[in-house]
């Protein structure tokens, strides 16, 4: 790890971490190498300078986009400063920074936050840089369908130990869209279970009081999020964008009326680009059917479309390829874009510049350059978002002291523990341990190299006689480690107690704990810390100290 100029953010190289793949590596610290599949190198000033012309110079109903985003800010009260940027949204020299997740019960992980302010951040420095009013939008992904994705969100307890908040499974086989869902009683239970489960703190109640206007019986689970994030980050003008709204269907219905009517050319597209990345070795993270479109119907759920023997097969029911060409032209609020063409829709309704992408984000994304092509939109420059862990001042301390890296934690055992308490062992310990070592198997070797000239029998009684002192210095060493653990229990604690606030239970922070746990435990001036102090250097992730 290497300390940033302030004592409170540590730089480590993401490329240090097991999960980051190769592709996201390489955006950060090699983009010639992926150019070919990207519109823009994000460290570039020209580039995002092309970003900006290519967006502006594209048609949009701007000016129906921005009051579909009026109404929706209407219904939830929305903060003045979002209002404002949403309506900036009609000016035809207005660009987009977008970035978006699914409707994670309480807000979800960490990385959604930050997802958010990276966003944020960077439209705030497009607008100063290249002098042009630009807008941070944060768009649900509110007809995804995997219920258990985001009906449960991660909080740690007194004791940090990760405790679920969850809200009941579902039942019916049908995958309907997370929008359908309005909220019932289970959520006041979840916000109780919340309450029982959070540490006390000055924060706690006013944050629970904000979480329960946002999640109350009778709102709909994306309408919840929307409202919840636009509490926490409306106000610094971030446009949260419900894409569930029927409203702006009939501004994408070309593109739904595209996909029918060339079907498979999205998937062969993304396929094409997949065997390139691999060929490139990276990784093709989506895999499409060849007779499959990137569209579902929403009808009986949200079902995949399918093009067989030249009809249309949604589900086991077959139509006409005409006939739901004409459907998405006259009712466009049936349908709704699969992974490859979300993109597409967002970027023919906002004028997006840039996407914030996590990292898993990216190796799809790298597989639609020609699919943007065949829609003729223009694609944005795609932007890693801001990557951090939050740690209290104590951990970051302990960190730093022992010089131990941030991702010596991740293993749920205790070889780092061990390394660490060997190196707390006095050295003349150490030394006398390494020299009576040394000394017995070069005594030993001797012995056992000389015994043969008297007796050859004794050759093998000898190497075995090394063999248990090895053993017995062995498990002599082993001693003297668990005699260091008893004798340092406080720096054992430390370590515990790093590990799980960094990992919890194995796995990233960011990844796993809900970011109402932290403003719970720092209240509202941790996203003013967030915003202020995160830098939005690439390749990077920072541990805070907060």
């Amino acid at each position: 790890m290497s300390s940033n100029s302030t004592d409170s953010l540590i730089a480590v190289d993401v490329r240090r971490f097991p999960w980051i793949r190769r592709l996201a590596a390489d955006y950060a610290y090699d983009f010639r190498a992926v150019a070919p599949f990207f519109s823009g190198d994000p460290t570039d000033r020209h580039a995002w300078a092309d970003a900006i012309r290519r967006s502006q110079a594209h048609a949009r109903r701007r000016e129906d986009v921005a009051a579909v985003i009026a109404a929706q800010q209407g219904r939830r009260a929305a903060p003045a400063p979002a209002v404002a940027a949403g309506r900036r949204l009609a000016n035809p020299n207005t660009v987009a920074v977008v970035t978006g997740q699914q409707a994670g019960l309480f807000g979800g992980p960490l990385f959604t936050l930050l997802k958010a302010l990276t966003a944020l951040k960077l439209a705030e420095q497009v607008s100063r840089e290249h002098q042009v009013p630009a807008v941070a939008i944060f768009w649900i992904d509110a007809e995804d369908h995997d219920w258990d994705e985001v009906r449960s969100c991660t909080v740690f307890d007194e004791a940090l130990t990760p405790r679920d908040i969850a809200l009941p499974p579902r039942t019916g086989s049908d995958p309907a869209p997370v929008s359908t869902v309005v909220l019932d009683d289970s959520i006041l239970s979840a916000l109780d279970d919340l309450e029982r489960t959070l540490p006390p703190t000055e924060f706690r109640a006013s944050m629970l009081a904000d979480l329960r206007r946002a999640y109350a019986p009778g709102i709909g689970m994306s309408d919840g999020f929307a409202r919840w994030i636009e509490q926490v980050l409306g106000d610094r003008g971030l446009i949260v964008y419900d894409s569930s709204d029927p409203a702006t269907k009939p501004m994408v219905s070309t593109v739904f009326m595209r996909e029918l009517s060339m079907p498979g050319e999205t998937a062969k597209l993304a396929a094409a680009a997949g065997s390139d990345l691999v060929a490139h070795g990276y990784h093709s993270q989506v895999h499409s059917n060849d007779d499959g479109l990137a569209l579902f119907h929403l009808t009986g759920g949200r079902r995949a479309i399918r093009h067989q023997n030249g009809r249309m097969v949604i589900g086991d029911d077959p139509h006409a390829a005409e006939e739901l060409v004409a459907q998405a032209g006259a009712n466009p609020a049936l349908f709704s874009p699969n992974v490859l063409l979300r993109p597409i829709v967002q970027d023919t309704l906002f004028p997006t510049i840039c996407y914030v992408a996590g990292p898993n984000e990216l190796a799809y994304l790298g597989q639609l350059r020609q699919v943007y092509a065949h829609f003729g939109v223009p694609m944005p420059i795609m932007y890693p978002r801001t990557s951090a862990t939050l740690l209290d001042s104590a951990a970051v301390r302990f960190l730093t002291r022992y010089d131990l890296p941030l991702e010596a934690l991740q293993p749920q055992d205790e070889s780092a523990l061990n390394q660490l308490l060997q190196t707390q062992i006095p050295p003349v310990v150490e030394e006398s341990f390494d020299a009576a070592t040394r000394t017995i198997d070069e005594v030993m070797t001797r012995l056992v190299e000389a015994l043969p000239a008297l007796d050859p029998t004794l050759e093998g009684a000898a190497k075995s006689t090394l063999g248990r002192m090895q053993h017995d210095l062995h498990t002599l060493h082993n001693k003297l480690i668990q005699a260091a653990k008893r004798r340092d229990e406080t720096l054992r604690r430390q370590y515990i107690r790093t590990r799980a606030r960094a990992f919890p239970n194995g796995h990233a922070q960011e990844r796993t704990i809900g970011f109402v746990s932290f403003l719970n435990q720092y209240g509202p001036a941790l996203v003013e810390r967030l915003d202020a102090d995160l830098p939005l250097d690439l390749g990077r992730h920072w541990v805070v100290a907060i």
